[in-house]
């Protein structure tokens, strides 16, 4: 079952906006022959606690009506269990881009967290035949440090030794387009290019697994060609792509697999061309 102490880690956390294009054309290269099973998913049920309640009322009580009114916000600390993932299973092989859509609290993070090891699955099981690397997790980044120093930390938590990071230094900097900001904190870091610098050393290893949640809408145009030129390169070296996005457009040029996930559960699984128009009608009929 794929494990990693989640202590050891930092996140990326960025949003794309829900722009799916049904002009979007597909610029995908063909992809490479497929491989074995990477990743098997059988049968993964996901639940977990929120804790927290209503914020307790502080008006004054107003008579016999008002008190049966504000009884119910007067339970405080409450707990909610979340049933995120509810019995999913796919197998899925070495060399393949899927993508992962749905709507928004559908469970497509959750799902992806739980294949990286970092949420811990209720039932079932999670195999990854090889290394797996949440995008922006695996590097393990410090905002208190330069960039440089966690170009260095990210690169040796990826299975990379010290020669090898500092012969890929100049590379990582120029794909991540900092400049002369990797020699300071990385506190000083815009989120986007925290994002970026944390993308170019989570692909600076070739993973057997790469797992992306949203990652990509930062940057502008050519950063984006350069991470999809990235991302082909991992699938050419037979790795499996992971992709949460709400871009149409991105799943369509990423990716040859589409998992539809809603509720929970897997509402569709097939060819990016077949299942993307059938979740676009949903989407239109749920408006």
């Amino acid at each position: 079952m794929a494990g990693t102490d989640p202590r050891d880690f930092d996140e990326v956390d960025v949003d794309f906006n829900d722009d799916f294009d049904d002009n979007g054309d597909s610029e995908a290269s063909a992809p490479p022959p497929l491989g074995g099973p990477s990743v098997i998913v059988d049968n993964v049920h996901v639940r977990y606690r929120v804790f927290g309640g209503r914020r307790q009322s502080s008006a004054p009580e107003m008579g016999r009506f008002k008190s049966i009114l504000n009884r119910s916000r007067k339970h405080v600390g409450s707990v909610s269990h979340i049933h995120a993932i509810r019995g999913v299973s796919f197998v899925a092989r070495h060399g393949e881009s899927i993508g992962l859509i749905g709507m928004n609290g559908a469970g497509k993070s959750t799902l992806l967290r739980a294949i990286a090891g970092l949420m811990p699955v209720t039932s079932g099981a999670v195999y990854v035949n090889g290394r797996s690397s949440l995008l922006g997790v695996n590097a393990a980044l410090m905002r208190s440090l330069t960039g440089e120093r966690n170009v260095m930390l990210g690169g040796m938590a990826l299975g990379l030794s010290r020669k090898q990071v500092q012969e890929r230094f100049d590379e990582i900097v120029e794909f991540a387009g900092i400049g002369d900001f990797i020699y300071m904190p990385m506190n000083a870091y815009s989120s986007g290019m925290a994002a970026r610098l944390r993308f170019a050393i989570s692909t600076a290893a070739v993973p057997d697994v790469l797992l992306i949640d949203e990652a990509l809408a930062t940057g502008d145009a050519a950063f984006k060609a350069r991470s999809r030129e990235r991302i082909e390169e991992i699938r050419q070296q037979a790795g499996t792509v992971f992709l949460v996005s709400h871009s149409a457009r991105t799943i369509e040029q990423m990716c040859d697999r589409a998992i539809w996930i809603d509720r929970g559960v897997v509402a569709d699984d097939g060819p990016v061309e077949e299942v993307l128009p059938r979740y676009r009608e949903e989407l239109k009929r749920r408006r």
